[in-house]
């Protein structure tokens, strides 16, 4: 079938276009994380640098690249042009892959320096694939599906990996030889996205043109929600420290649980989460008012929190077996975290009828965010206080509930005056 046929017949069809579309952004940005997680599936026993775990400094410097991608992503991403994107995802996978073999060849420690430059490029993937599906009146089903992936994928990926090294491959070849094994699927995928029609006129309408902003109109969407955006970049610079840890450490979780020696648990456990969540984010289609489905994400997002709390509170007073905590604590934390990734700015850009695009602001709190990761991983490093990894997770994710909801709640009172106020003087609904 010709590219051109497949985009008018999708066209035409919006369930279609949004289970075609949401697969191709999902298995997309599920392969790369072939080539960002599978080492986390390792856990480089008896092997420390300067006084702190080996594995330790490969997750921080992985995500100090993947930081400054998400630095070097507000205006990378931001200034987007739709006729680059192909080349620019597939130019980026490519360079973490290289990382990865030199990873493998370059003895350790030498190889830290790798990790760095395996996150480096990764960091702007999510950018480009979401912007694939942003500006639509389904965006919140197909971003839902996306969102799924770095749900299910770090679990698969990892439970791959575990299987490699349960094989016999070291665990410095394990990530590269990883990746290669996603590799085929990786170009089937892009090639997928390429053939997703452009957002048609009543996606126009609804949610307002998506276009490239340059650094004065950056700067003027910003000044023109500073609270609102500081308390969500807050809550989420919080969401991503506590997922990020659970994420590249679950091995050490598992481990120190009594469930080290299994390769599925990881899939198991995430793979119901990914479901859960995706229905959940995507039911925010049917709010065909903006506003309420801005406010009904914050809402989502503050039994997410909720949900994570209580139950760490039930696991610590031994109300609640290991693995039914690390699942609704999973739950709980992509239940908050996936409508930053997905829906949160898309809403409220189309709230507010900003004619711009969702990936610079993204990009911007997910920089602070992989910020804050990596100073808690040195401060559980290097503090001196003696915490087990169960610990030290359990008391950051009822840290995380109580400021994270607090944030969202003052959130939720700041975009909802700030809405109806607009309302009122039509004259300022525009940036």
């Amino acid at each position: 079938m010709s590219r051109p046929s497949l985009r008018a017949r999708l066209q035409g069809h919006r369930l279609a276009l949004t289970v075609f579309a949401g697969s191709a952004a999902l298995s997309t940005y599920a392969c790369m994380y072939a080539f960002r997680k599978p080492f986390a599936a390792a856990s480089f026993d008896d092997q420390h640098l300067f006084g702190a775990d080996y594995k330790v400094w490969l997750v921080v410097a992985q995500v100090l690249g993947y930081m400054c991608s998400k630095f070097i992503g507000v205006r990378v991403i931001g200034e987007l042009r739709a006729e680059r994107r192909a080349s620019l995802l597939l130019g980026l996978i490519g360079i973490s892959w290289l990382a990865l073999l030199g990873f493998a060849l370059v003895p350790a420690p030498w190889n830290i320096p790798f990790l760095f430059l395996n996150g480096l490029p990764l960091g702007m993937v999510w950018g480009l694939v979401f912007s694939y599906l942003e500006g639509r009146r389904t965006t919140e089903a197909m971003g839902a599906i996306l969102a799924s992936s770095f749900i299910m994928a770090s679990g698969v990926v990892k439970s791959v990996g575990k299987w490699l090294l349960l094989q016999g491959v070291s665990e410095f070849w394990m990530p590269f030889l990883c990746g290669l094994l996603f590799l085929p699927l990786l170009l089937v995928s892009v090639r997928m996205l390429e053939r997703i029609p452009a957002p048609d006129a009543a996606d126009l309408h609804e949610r307002s043109p998506r276009l490239p902003m340059d650094r004065a109109q950056r700067r003027a969407f910003v000044r023109r929600f500073l609270p609102g955006l500081a308390l969500m970049i807050l809550c989420y610079v919080c969401l991503t420290v506590v997922r990020d840890f659970r994420d590249s450490f679950e091995a050490e979780l598992f481990r120190e649980l009594g469930y080290g020696g299994s390769a599925g648990v990881f899939a198991a456990i995430e793979t119901p989460v990914a479901f859960a969540v995706l229905a959940l984010t995507a039911g925010l289609t049917w709010f065909r008012n903006n506003l309420n489905g801005l406010m009904a994400l914050h809402a989502l997002m503050f039994i997410g929190l909720a949900t994570a709390g209580l139950s760490t509170l039930a696991f610590r007073e031994g109300m609640l077996h290991p693995l039914a905590w690390l699942g609704l604590v999973g739950f709980g934390l992509y239940l908050a975290y996936v409508p930053f990734n997905c829906v949160f700015f898309e809403r409220l850009i189309a709230t507010f009828k900003v004619a711009g695009n969702v990936g610079f602001v993204m990009y911007l709190a997910d920089a602070f965010g992989y910020l804050g990761s990596v100073l808690v991983l040195l401060g559980h490093e290097f503090s001196g206080l003696q915490l087990s990894w169960v610990r030290f997770f359990s008391s950051a994710v009822i840290h995380l509930s109580l400021l994270g909801g607090a944030c969202l709640l003052l959130s939720l009172l700041y975009f909802h005056h700030k809405a109806l106020r607009l309302a009122r003087m039509p004259a300022l609904a525009s940036v």
